[in-house]
């Protein structure tokens, strides 16, 4: 199949996505596939990668983000869909690119990829501390409206977490599947625990190895509640030696760092480029601990587990998905104190020295057997879009 994703968040310099895209394009290529990236850039461009292409069709800048760019002219996105004739087209976001790849009339199969959970992240955060989620997803109808719209243009609307898919669902989406994501292969293992990094961390925490090494990784942004997990784990110090060491970068780095000053416990860390250096830190800490509920999959969750780390996580969304007894504990999404008490729990659980138990995680090239499996089935059964 050649396969066209319609990409609007890729950037050289991105995290998650470019990481994404970059494993697509190779599973693609190894699986006898096709796959050509379409992204939003300076200029026109067309660059062979491993893998596959990555073609840019030239945009505006995002003002606020000047690394990310966005698709603003449906006229060229659908020159280029003509030019290159896909079998299958994604659309990598809910946003207008969507709607651009809906109205395209070619004849492909055409794939919604919900790797954003807009009410999550933005509506739920926002209001859901005045208002039930129900009453928020009726204010916010016309986004819902959207959706069904895409929905019916689309032969598939792909989640990789069971959550989102209920939502969506229960939104009024006739069209979705849940296809969840996978870890690297042989990257991520409890064998790669190291008591001498594990007693560094704690050493940069002000504690003695008797303490609790909590771990969180991700962008620092206002979604990911990382204000909150840090509250949380001072509180829980109060009763605890607990250490926390976070892991990432963005816009809110400066301001993490100040509500940290206060307690020599807490290490704002920068972003970690080599994946096997992530690797030994997550198989040497004691938990994971999450605080974002508009993950639509929680690809780092998903990486604790092949570590053998615990996962301490909101009640919803996809990182919830990744929690595993007998040390790993949901909690009540947005609430400090419940994260809290959550770490607490798991301090005291690991204490009691119960075994971390070993657990099957999925990996990335059944995730994109799955995928691309999804695809050719629905060639096979033809388009069920208007």
């Amino acid at each position: 199949m050649r396969i066209i994703d319609v990409c609007p968040f890729y950037s050289p310099a991105g995290g998650g996505v470019r990481t994404y895209v970059h494993q697509k394009l190779k599973a693609a290529a190894a699986m006898g596939h096709e796959m050509i990236v379409l992204v939003p850039g300076v200029r026109h461009d067309v660059t062979e990668v491993d893998g596959g292409v990555i073609a840019s069709i030239a945009g505006p800048r995002l003002p606020f983000d000047r690394r990310y760019g966005y698709f603003h002219d449906e006229e060229a996105v659908h020159r280029f869909l003509n030019a290159w004739a896909p079998d299958v087209v994604e659309a990598s976001s809910p946003w207008a690119s969507a709607a651009m790849v809906g109205r395209w009339p070619g004849a492909a199969i055409r794939s919604l990829v919900m790797h954003a959970d807009p009410m999550s992240a933005y509506a739920y955060r926002w209001f859901g501390r005045i208002a039930s989620l129900s009453t928020i997803d009726r204010g916010f109808s016309r986004f819902w409206r959207h959706l069904r719209a895409l929905d019916s243009r689309m032969d598939m609307v792909v989640s990789a977490s069971p959550d989102l898919s209920r939502r969506l669902v229960d939104g009024g989406l006739r069209r979705v599947i849940t296809v969840p994501m996978g870890v690297q292969s042989g990257l991520f293992s409890p064998s790669l625990r190291d008591e001498g990094l594990r007693a560094e961390l704690l050493r940069r925490c002000g504690l003695p190895p008797s303490g609790l090494l909590l771990l969180g990784v991700g962008r620092y942004s206002p979604e990911k509640r990382w204000p909150m997990v840090i509250d949380a784990a001072v509180a829980a110090g109060v009763r605890h030696a607990v250490g926390l060491v976070l892991v990432g970068d963005g816009r809110s780095r400066r301001g993490l760092e100040g509500r940290a000053a206060g307690s020599p416990h807490v290490v704002i860390g920068g972003p970690i480029g080599e994946r096997r250096t992530l690797a030994r830190m997550l198989a040497s800490a004691d938990a994971l601990v999450h605080g974002c509920e508009a993950e639509t999959f929680c690809m780092v969750g998903a990486e604790a587990v092949a570590s053998g780390l615990p996962v301490i996580a909101p009640d919803r969304g996809g990182a919830a998905d990744h929690v595993r007894e007998p040390h790993g504990r949901r909690y009540r999404a947005a609430d400090p104190v419940a994260l809290r008490d959550a770490i607490l729990d798991t301090a005291a659980s690991l204490t009691a020295g119960r075994p971390v138990p070993t657990a099957a995680v999925r990996t990335e090239r059944e995730h994109f057997e799955a995928l691309f499996g999804a695809y050719a089935s629905g060639r096979q059964t033809g388009r069920l879009a208007a």
